[in-house]
């Protein structure tokens, strides 16, 4: 299977209308797939966005024609009822015509507990998440679908525009069981670590046809200090790992978990500055590890257009190279 690349729309970081621009510029440069953030909040409150990802998705389908569309990573389980996610999921496949991949995870407290749910422990949100998959996909079929179960009821719900060919789901795993509970009711993976013995574990349900879909940062700049500075402005809540980072309920809690996280240390996690083959030999890893997807986030919007102006187009061809 050929590796495909991708670029992120990060809507923690950049407006709407910006997102679409960038949709269209990486579409026109000679990305793969687009894969959009889905989030209520930022993760630090100096990213300074969240505009709501399926309206943005809807515009981008229609300022696009040919890149694959995801999203990384709906959570259908709290802030939206899987119903509702069966319902627009459905559209954005009609509007994109057949370019949509619905991509689903367990979620973040940050993000979830705006609805004043509380926040269940992991192994109730997997469960969670298995019953909205099973609903997402009776819906999908658009016959009239009645369902109870422990977390959900949907009542004589029918999805009228469902698309004749469905909707791909791709499901976020980070473990064993995860992988156990996902993989037999998934098409594809979504992984954010280059993790080897999963991807092997997946291929092992999937006998190696289904598409394994990561993404990694990268802070690329002209100046080194500049791209540095920016990835610790941005990005540092992401040394935390997804232990810590899905629990931590606003932006001001993600803020005083990365206090003390230096520069330096963002620097030595993503790839900071202008060279591009360090870019690729971080993207090897994922190809390495069985990965046949990776989706770049270039962090902050102050560096977007020229990092797609400048470095996409070399970057995407040494890519591809590997």
């Amino acid at each position: 299977m050929t590796a495909r690349f991708g670029y992120t729309l990060m809507t923690e970081q950049s407006g709407a209308r910006d997102l679409v621009r960038y949709a269209v510029a990486a579409e026109e440069i000679g990305f793969d797939f687009e894969v959009s953030s889905d989030h209520y909040s930022p993760w630090l409150t100096s990213q300074g966005h969240a505009p709501y990802a399926w309206s943005v998705l809807g515009a981008v389908a229609h300022a696009t024609s040919a890149v694959e569309l995801m999203t990384y990573v709906t959570c259908p389980t709290m802030r939206y009822h899987p119903a509702v996610v069966a319902q627009k999921s459905a559209t954005l496949q009609d509007l994109s015509e057949g370019r949509f991949t619905l991509g689903l995870g367990s979620g973040e407290n940050l993000n979830e507990h705006v609805v004043g749910e509380g926040w269940p422990a992991v192994s109730a949100r997997q469960d969670m998440l298995v019953e909205a998959i099973h609903i997402i996909r009776a819906l999908h079929t658009g016959e009239l679908t009645t369902w109870e179960g422990e977390y959900f009821r949907v009542d004589s719900a029918r999805i009228w525009d469902a698309p004749e060919s469905g909707v791909p789901i791709a499901v976020a795993v980070s473990g064993e069981k995860s992988i156990d509970l996902f993989a037999p009711l998934a098409d594809h993976a979504i992984a954010v670590q280059p993790d080897g013995d999963a991807i092997q574990k997946w291929d092992s349900v999937h006998d190696g046809a289904s598409r394994k879909i990561g993404q990694m940062p990268i802070s690329w700049d002209p100046d080194e200090k500049t791209a540095i500075a920016r990835a610790h402005d941005q990005f540092r809540w992401f040394a935390g790992g997804w232990a810590v980072n899905a629990d931590l309920p606003t932006p001001a809690g993600f803020e005083a978990a990365s206090q003390f996280v230096r520069p330096e240390d963002v620097a030595e996690a993503i790839p900071c500055g202008p060279d591009l083959d360090k870019i690729v030999a971080g993207v090897k890893e994922y190809l390495d590890a069985g990965f046949t997807d990776v989706a770049l986030v270039q962090v902050g919007d102050d560096g977007q257009s020229r990092f797609l102006d400048e470095a996409a187009g070399p970057l995407l061809e040494a890519l591809r190279e590997l």
